[in-house]
């Protein structure tokens, strides 16, 4: 018997453990992030997947056998309620959900299930997945289609950290490893911290990119959130660069099961010429093999030159590594739910008008 329970505060390593262990398991479906998302003001849903069976045991102070209860964890999701100012909310799974292969037809028709349950209870009208999937399985429902926005790349660089250093730098492109050399030259010096204050150094750099790059910076108010949370944890730190005493780089990376996920950085124009992230990206491959991860994810990244990400990109591929695709965002409409809001929406333009 399958069957989705919402998980308590009891199920919390139980979760994490299973998510860890999972091909497809993610950060973003942690407790931790959960928590981090609550604190951005979304309303949170955690449920687990389990398996009820009965099993047969033999007694010691007899030779007949009882039947115990068996619940085993086999999926679930953590979403999140992405509620707009309209009656047109999101109900999103952001690396989710996931499934034990075995259970996974069964249990993505119970998820639906669930998310009609959720949206009707919250006014949203549709769920948007986000499985860390290459290709859609045999089994996935035909009317899922493609969401307008991914909130996760689509497209990642992937660094294999299971060689040697040595063979870590011979993986990668020649520009890049002189880079790293130079870097190492001119004594660039790196750290790895947990200390809230360098939330304002790294701040202050992610800034200063987003503005020179032209891209949508999250307020201070965001870090503050996230670092404080997944500090607690051990699943985050802010890696810096210094050169002469200036801090130049600043990233942020997350530790969750075998991966170290580059989510965030930031550098300034000054003293290019030292190669500096070269240094601290390099420090942070070493540093996550040390933690016992076996992939350094790049996160945001695009093969193709007309992309946004193109610059940035270029970079992250002198460190060599592998491109990884996804099937990206994926919606399922709910339209009893639609159409209760496309009707609202025409009868408030009738009193407007």
């Amino acid at each position: 018997m399958l069957y989705f329970e919402p998980l308590i505060e009891s199920d919390r390593y139980l979760w994490d453990d299973f998510v860890k262990s999972h091909a497809n398991g993610c950060f973003m479906q942690s407790w931790a992030w959960a928590n981090f998302r609550e604190l951005e003001g979304y309303k949170t849903f955690r449920y687990g997947l389990f398996s009820r069976q009965l099993s047969e045991e033999s007694s010691p102070l007899s030779s007949s056998l009882s039947h115990a209860e068996v619940k085993n964890l086999v999926g679930g999701c953590i979403l999140h309620l992405y509620a707009q100012r309209s009656q047109s909310s999101l109900l999103i799974a952001t690396g989710g959900p996931l499934f034990l292969p075995e259970f996974a037809a069964s249990g993505m028709e119970l998820f639906l299930k669930l998310a009609e349950q959720l949206t009707e209870s919250y006014g949203a009208i549709a769920v948007r997945i986000e499985p860390l999937w290459s290709e859609k399985p045999a089994w996935f429902p035909k009317n899922f289609v493609r969401s307008p926005a991914d909130l996760m790349p689509k497209e990642t660089l992937l660094i294999d950290l299971q060689p040697t250093s040595d063979q870590m730098l011979a993986a990668m492109k020649p520009k890049g490893r002189y880079n790293l050399r130079l870097s190492q030259r001119h004594g660039v010096k790196t750290e790895f911290t947990k200390d809230e204050q360098a939330i304002a150094l790294f701040y202050n750099l992610f800034c200063e990119t987003v503005e020179r790059q032209e891209f949508y910076g999250e307020p201070f108010g965001f870090f503050i959130n996230l670092c404080q949370t997944l500090f607690r944890e051990n699943m985050a730190e802010i890696g810096l660069a210094q050169w002469q005493g200036e801090v130049l780089t600043a990233i942020l990376v997350i530790y969750w099961g075998d991966r170290c996920t580059y989510l965030y950085g930031g550098r300034t124009d000054k003293n290019s010429q030292v190669m500096s992230s070269y240094a601290l990206h390099w420090a942070a491959m070493q540093r996550a093999k040390q933690r016992g991860c076996k992939v350094y994810d790049f996160y945001g990244y695009s093969s193709d030159p007309n992309h946004n990400y193109a610059k940035f990109s270029q970079f992250k591929r002198q460190f060599g590594g592998t491109v990884a695709n996804t099937i990206g965002a994926q919606d399922y409409f709910f339209y009893d739910r639609l159409a209760d809001t496309i009707i609202g929406l025409l009868n408030k333009l009738e009193t407007l008008e």
